[in-house]
Parts: structure tokens; C-alpha cells; sequence
């Protein structure tokens, strides 16, 4: 009776050993076919992605400076908007600018 369960158990075992190695392999192969090539999703992806870095790695600078301009175009702006209103008020037509201010 001993030898029946263990043999039994043991049987068990290497069933289960089975299908964790069958189902390893069938993962292992779906994750190959995703990226385990060289014109495999994955690397077509990668290259992609490198060649949009490539392509903009130059736009970081310029961003840089423009908003600078933008900053000193703006407070420049805030002066023109005061000057308006004065206009504005002297003739009469208001209490100041009119536009409601979206952005700082």
C-alpha cells in the first residue's frame, strides 16, 4: 500500500514537472516572437523610438531659448497692456483691457 502512494505521488509530480516545462516552453516562444529577433515588434520599436530621440535631440536647446524670448516678450507685453488702458480710459472707452487674460 506504501509503495502504491508513493509510486502514485511520484507519478503526480512528474505530471506536474510536465505542463510547468510544456507551458515554460510555450511562453518562452510567445516572448521570443515579441522580441527575441532583429525584425521582431520589439526591435522595430526600438529602432523607431531611437531614430524619434535622433531626429528631435536638437529641438531641447532651441526650446530653451525661445522660451526665454517668450519671457521677455511677455513682460514687455504686460507694459503695452498698461499703456492701452491708459489710452483706453483718456478716451473714454472703458475701464481698461476688454480680453480676459487665459495664460500667465
Amino acid at each position: 500500500m506504501f509503495f502504491r502512494l508513493t509510486a502514485i505521488t511520484a507519478l503526480q509530480i512528474l505530471a506536474l514537472a510536465g505542463a510547468l516545462v510544456y507551458y515554460l516552453l510555450r511562453i518562452v516562444n510567445s516572448l521570443e516572437k515579441i522580441g527575441g529577433f532583429p525584425n521582431s515588434d520589439l526591435a522595430r520599436t526600438r529602432y523607431g523610438v531611437r531614430a524619434i530621440e535622433t531626429e528631435t535631440s536638437h529641438l531641447a536647446p532651441q526650446v530653451t531659448q525661445l522660451n526665454e524670448g517668450l519671457l521677455a516678450l511677455a513682460g514687455k507685453l504686460v507694459v503695452v497692456d498698461g499703456q492701452l488702458a491708459a489710452v483706453a480710459n483718456k478716451l473714454g472707452g472703458g475701464s481698461g483691457s476688454e480680453v480676459k487674460e487665459t495664460t500667465k
